[in-house]
C-alpha cells in the first residue's frame, strides 16, 4: 500500500484547504455500527435471486465485496454504476462480489437487477429490512453500506462510501510493489533558480523513443504525492514517461516561496519543456497539472501553441485564484486587495508574496489558456470545497471537443479515491499518445 489516504489527501492538495471534508465523511455519520476491520465477518446463507442457497463461506479463499442494497434506495441506484466499474475491474482478479438486497418484493428486486444488468450474485431474505436477520448481524443501518472481506473471512473494510472500497481494491490487487520503469533525480534551470525533478521511463532499446508526460503541482505542493506518483507509474506500464518537478520556492527547488507567482511558476513550466523537448528519447509531450498546477499548465499551453503539446490535461484547476486575490481572500486569510501587504502569513511559515497577490488580480487565465485548442481532459470532484467544479467546467466550455469528467463525491485531491482520477488520466493519455 502507497499511502494511507489521509496522507493521499493531504499531499494531492498540495496542503491547499488541508481540513477540507474531514469532518464530512459519510462514515462518521452511518457506519458508526458497522463491524470494524478485522472482525470476522459472520457466516450467513441465503437465497439467491435464482432460488439456489448460497452461503458465504463457500467464498473463503477470495476477497469479498458485500453489497447492502434495496432497488427502492434511490442512493443504492446511484452508486450501481461504481459497483460495476469495480466488478469489471476487479472480478477478473478473483474478488467476489455479493449484492445483499432488503427488497421484499421478489419482482421488484429482479427487475432492478435486470435494469442495471447487475452480474454478481444476488441474495436475500426478502423481508422489510428491519425484519432481516442480516442487518443486525452486519449493523447496517444505513444503505448502500459495503464490506470489504479478506480471504480468511475478516473485515477490511465496512463503509458506506463505495470509493473507498475501489481504493483499496486497487491497493490490494496492485501489481505495483516494485519499482516501473527507471526513475532519475536531475536538475533544471528555472525561473528562480534550480528545479529538482525525476524522471521516471520505460525501459528503452537503443534509439528507442517514446511520449513524455510534464506534471504540475498544487500551491505549497510538491512534485511527490500519491496522485502523480500513481500515474507516473500507470503511464509507465503502458509505455508513456514522465517528468515531476518542484517549482520555485517548493521542495527541493531553489526559490523562496514568498516570490512565487504564478507567472514565474509558468516559466518554470516552459524551462522544464525546454528541457524535455531535447531529451533524445521524448517523441511527443503532454502536460497535466493539479489546482494551481492546473492553471500553469493550462496557461502554458496557451502560451506555447498547440503544437507543443500533444494533450493538456487539467486536475481540479484553481481559477478560482484570481477571484481570491480580487476578493482579498486567500486560503482564509484577509488582506486589502488593492493595496496588498509584503506578505501575508499562511499556515506553516509560509509567507504569500505581494507580488503573488498584484499579478494573480489581473491575471488572464481563461484569455491565455484559450489559445490552445488541442485534446484536452479536465477532471474535478463534486465534493471540492477549496475550487468550485464551476471552475474546471469553464475549461470545459472554453476548449472545443475537450473531455469533462465531473467525479460524485470526490475532494479536491481525489479523495478518498485518486485511483479515479489516475485511470481516467492514464486512460486518456494512452488514447491521446497512440493518435
Amino acid at each position: 500500500m502507497k499511502k494511507t489516504f489521509l496522507v493521499c489527501f493531504l499531499a494531492c492538495m498540495g496542503l491547499l484547504g488541508m481540513a477540507q471534508g474531514m469532518d464530512d465523511d459519510p462514515d462518521s455519520r452511518y457506519a458508526t455500527d458497522l463491524l470494524k476491520p478485522g472482525t470476522v465477518a459472520p457466516d450467513f446463507q441465503m437465497k439467491a435471486l435464482d432460488g439456489k442457497k448460497f452461503k458465504l463461506s463457500k467464498l473463503r479463499g477470495h476477497y469479498v465485496v458485500l453489497d447492502f442494497w434495496a432497488s427502492w434506495c434511490p442512493d443504492c441506484r446511484k452508486d450501481i454504476p461504481n459497483l460495476l466499474r469495480m466488478y469489471n475491474r476487479f472480478h477478473s482478479k478473483g474478488v467476489e462480489f455479493v449484492g445483499v438486497s432488503f427488497d421484499d418484493n421478489a419482482t421488484a428486486w429482479q427487475e432492478a437487477v435486470q435494469k442495471y444488468n447487475i452480474p454478481y450474485t444476488q441474495v436475500s431474505e426478502l423481508k422489510k429490512w428491519k425484519e432481516t436477520a442480516i442487518s443486525p448481524l452486519y449493523g447496517v443501518k444505513w444503505i448502500p453500506s459495503l464490506y470489504l472481506i479478506d480471504p480468511e473471512g475478516k473485515v477490511v473494510l465496512s463503509t458506506v462510501v463505495s470509493d473507498k472500497v475501489e481504493a483499496r481494491l486497487y491497493e490490494l490487487t496492485s501489481s505495483a510493489s516494485s519499482p516501473i520503469g527507471t526513475k532519475e533525480s536531475i536538475w533544471i534551470d528555472g525561473s528562480k533558480g534550480r528545479l529538482k525533478a525525476v524522471i521516471q521511463k520505460p525501459e528503452l532499446t537503443q534509439g528507442q523513443q517514446c511520449p513524455m508526460v510534464m506534471f504540475c503541482h498544487g500551491f505549497g505542493g510538491t512534485k511527490e504525492g500519491p496522485l502523480f506518483e500513481i500515474t507516473a507509474d500507470s503511464l509507465c506500464a503502458h509505455g508513456i514517461a514522465s517528468i515531476r518537478f518542484d517549482f520555485n520556492g517548493h521542495g527541493e527547488s531553489d526559490g523562496d516561496f514568498q516570490e512565487m507567482t504564478v507567472p514565474n511558476e509558468i516559466e518554470d513550466a516552459k524551462k522544464v519543456y525546454e528541457y524535455v523537448r531535447d531529451l533524445r528519447f521524448v517523441s511527443d509531450v503532454a502536460i497535466a497539472g493539479h489546482s494551481q498546477g492546473g492553471v500553469v499548465a493550462a496557461m502554458t499551453a496557451g502560451e506555447l501553441g498547440n503544437d507543443a503539446f500533444k494533450a493538456v490535461v487539467l486536475l481540479a484547476p484553481a481559477a478560482v485564484l484570481r477571484d481570491d486575490a480580487i476578493r482579498g481572500n486567500t486560503m482564509g486569510k484577509m488582506y486589502n486587495p488593492l493595496d496588498p501587504p509584503d506578505y501575508v502569513e499562511l499556515w506553516g511559515g509560509k509567507r504569500l508574496g505581494r507580488e503573488y497577490i498584484k499579478s494573480a488580480f489581473y491575471l488572464p487565465i481563461y484569455e491565455t489558456a484559450a489559445k490552445y485548442q488541442g485534446p484536452a481532459l479536465i477532471i474535478h470532484g463534486t465534493a471540492d470545497r477549496v475550487v468550485p467544479y464551476t471552475y474546471g467546467e469553464r475549461f470545459h466550455q472554453l476548449w472545443s471537443g475537450s473531455q469533462w469528467e465531473l467525479l460524485d463525491g470526490l475532494d479536491h485531491g481525489f479523495g478518498p479515491n485518486v485511483y479515479r482520477a489516475d485511470q481516467l488520466m492514464t486512460d486518456f493519455l494512452v488514447k491521446e499518445f497512440k493518435r
